[in-house]
């Protein structure tokens, strides 16, 4: 078994037109490669490779998608806005099961965020919205701190973006539980006081809107230098992660909601649960980079 990770920060290679940059495809590229060849010397039968936010909203996706299957072999899919959030939705129903009653769920990645509501494995609403804390970072941030006046606009921004989706989340009812995944919703729980990851994942992990907000009122002053020193926040999550709070923290006063839970699996484990459930024996040859 291997958990292979790297951090890509795509949307921060996005230029003025919308189109990801050289750099970016060389880092996606490279990143594609290297997880190919781990998967092969593995003796994987199968890759589910796929891309969401940064691809997906780029304005030069398909020639990006080009670029990668040229240079790697493998064509990446690109998943829409709401598969992403339908899958992670899924993966947060298998973990917490049907007596969870109604689940409201909560996702914030490097490009967008993700939300949705149900009472099955299939959610009633499901949205995405531009809201990622990369992007935010990228497109509000030009100071380290932030500027309390680009903090204070960037969170009306949110709140009105929030407006249309928060309704029609609410329509359904109060949710069971309300779930946050997303490495953001873990570093935000941790830096509140949640248990270490070293714990394991049955822990029961939560972050509170009181809490939340004192948070912000701390980080927001500190270089993402400083922040980087706090435990429980890498050193390439340190720069977005005042973006990221803010987006959790509207995203909860939306909802109403005061307390979510933090839950391990998320959209990785959605797309295996996916595949699982269409059966093995679908399952094709085992393919090799050329």
């Amino acid at each position: 078994m291997s958990d292979w990770k790297t951090s890509l920060r795509l949307v921060e290679l996005i230029d003025g037109d919308g189109a990801i940059d050289d750099k970016g495809i060389k880092r996606l590229a490279k990143a594609v490669a290297e997880a190919a060849d781990l998967a092969n010397t593995l003796g994987c039968k199968e890759i589910m490779p796929f891309a969401t936010s940064a691809v997906r909203s780029a304005t030069n996706s398909q020639d990006v998608l080009n670029a990668v299957e040229k240079e790697t072999g493998v064509r990446l899919e690109v998943l829409s806005g709401e598969d992403e959030a339908r899958l992670t939705f899924l993966a947060v129903r298998r973990w917490y099961g049907w007596s969870a009653g109604r689940v409201t769920n909560l996702d914030i990645g490097g490009g967008s965020l993700e939300l949705s509501t149900g009472s099955d494995e299939t959610p009633d609403v499901a949205i995405s919205l531009d809201l990622g804390a990369g992007r935010l970072t990228h497109q509000w941030f030009d100071t380290d701190p932030p500027e309390r006046k680009k903090v204070n606009l960037l969170r009306d921004y949110i709140d009105a973006e929030l407006v249309g989706p928060a309704r029609q989340m609410r329509a359904y009812g109060a949710a069971g539980i309300a779930v946050g995944t997303s490495k953001t919703f873990r570093t935000l729980a941790r830096l509140t006081g949640a248990a270490p990851s070293a714990e394991g994942p049955y822990v029961k992990r939560t972050l509170t809107a009181p809490g939340l907000r004192q948070l912000i009122a701390f980080i927001s002053r500190m270089t993402a230098a400083d922040r980087a020193e706090l435990e429980g926040i890498s050193s390439d999550r340190s720069h977005q992660i005042v973006a990221g709070a803010l987006v959790a923290e509207a995203s909860m006063r939306a909802l109403g909601l005061e307390q979510i839970e933090i839950c391990p699996w998320a959209l990785r484990e959605g797309v295996i649960l996916r595949r699982i459930d269409k059966g093995l024996d679908e399952i094709p040859q085992e393919r090799k980079r050329p």
